[in-house]
């Protein structure tokens, strides 16, 4: 990425380490400065295996549980003997609504449940390092010194993310944020949340992440212990 500075001098030394720094842009794409990052939140170890366990425990929580089957004794009808035992030539049956028969009851089928469950939360928050380090290394992190829009318009705000080459993009800003928020909605490719929504799943998800540099704080203040 051409916008894409990240240096990375780990170099502890007398007990004086030097941070990784980013590059911090305007909307018009001029470096304005940079910004020391936390090694511990952004220089983290990449751990793959954390970071499926929370996209699962995630998708496991999105799951509304609602599917639901009727078993024989659920359905109305059917109290009647069909036919008698014996002497028809046909099968023995007691009921019309047996699940071997058309209309019937369903065997073992879904009932209403919950799905949902929690990992311990150092897990998610050590998840989160990992995906945010990972963007790191495949140089897809962006931040913005500000993001200045006095109207609702959508094609300024999209206008902005070509500048810098961004497709599938996951904005995190510091709070809300009604102008930005609406002027992004209708953009398929963009999802904008707060800092204090950040999770695995988006990070995942979006290939790239634009964080204003307010909501940089944020996010180590969150994961730094």
């Amino acid at each position: 990425m051409e916008w894409f500075s990240f240096r990375m001098q780990k170099n502890c030394k007398d007990n004086v380490c030097i941070m990784p720094h980013v590059d911090v842009y305007d909307i018009e794409k001029n470096k304005v400065g940079d910004l020391e990052l936390s090694d511990a939140v952004f220089a983290a170890a990449v751990n793959r295996d954390i970071m499926y366990e929370v996209v699962k425990m995630q998708m496991a929580n999105r799951r509304q549980g609602t599917s639901s089957t009727k078993t024989r004794g659920e359905i109305s009808g059917g109290g009647r003997k069909p036919w008698r035992q014996k002497g028809t030539g046909r099968a023995r049956s007691g009921t019309t609504r047996s699940p071997v028969w058309r209309g019937g009851g369903i065997v073992f089928g879904p009932k209403p449940r919950d799905y949902s469950y929690q990992v311990p939360k150092k897990v998610r928050k050590a998840a989160l390092r990992s995906a945010l380090s990972m963007k790191i290394v495949e140089q897809k992190l962006l931040v913005l010194r500000e993001f200045p829009m006095e109207e609702i318009k959508t094609k300024i705000f999209k206008q902005v993310l070509d500048r810098f080459g961004l497709k599938k993009t996951l904005v995190v800003i510091d709070g809300k944020n009604e102008i930005l928020e609406r002027s992004s909605k209708n953009l398929p490719d963009v999802k904008m949340m707060r800092a204090e929504g950040l999770n695995v799943y988006d990070l995942m998800k979006y290939d790239h992440l634009l964080l204003l540099e307010p909501s940089v704080k944020m996010i180590e203040g969150a994961l730094s212990s």
